[in-house]
């Protein structure tokens, strides 16, 4: 699930409950189309958090060995992007 996710639910509620003009007896399609749309708010917020979450902090981790050989050096750096 992901940003298109969540717009497309958004659209097919919308459709649902502002652009169809007929009824059904056995649902209710104005109330289905405000579910989707707050469902696909949900995604989308849902999905843009862990997005910026993705790129809030870079993590880089270096190995190597001494010119000897006896020593594995590990180097690790952190960084965050400001936001």
């Amino acid at each position: 699930m992901g940003i298109g996710t969540g717009i497309f639910l958004f659209v097919v509620g919308a459709i649902l409950t502002f652009a169809l003009n007929f009824q059904v007896t056995w649902i209710n399609l104005d109330l289905v189309g405000y579910i989707l749309m707050g469902a696909g708010v949900v995604v989308f917020v849902i999905s843009l958090i862990f997005l910026l979450r993705r790129r809030s902090t870079v993590s880089t981790t270096r190995t190597g060995v001494d010119p000897s050989g006896t020593e594995r050096v590990t180097q690790r750096e952190t960084r965050g992007d400001g936001l």
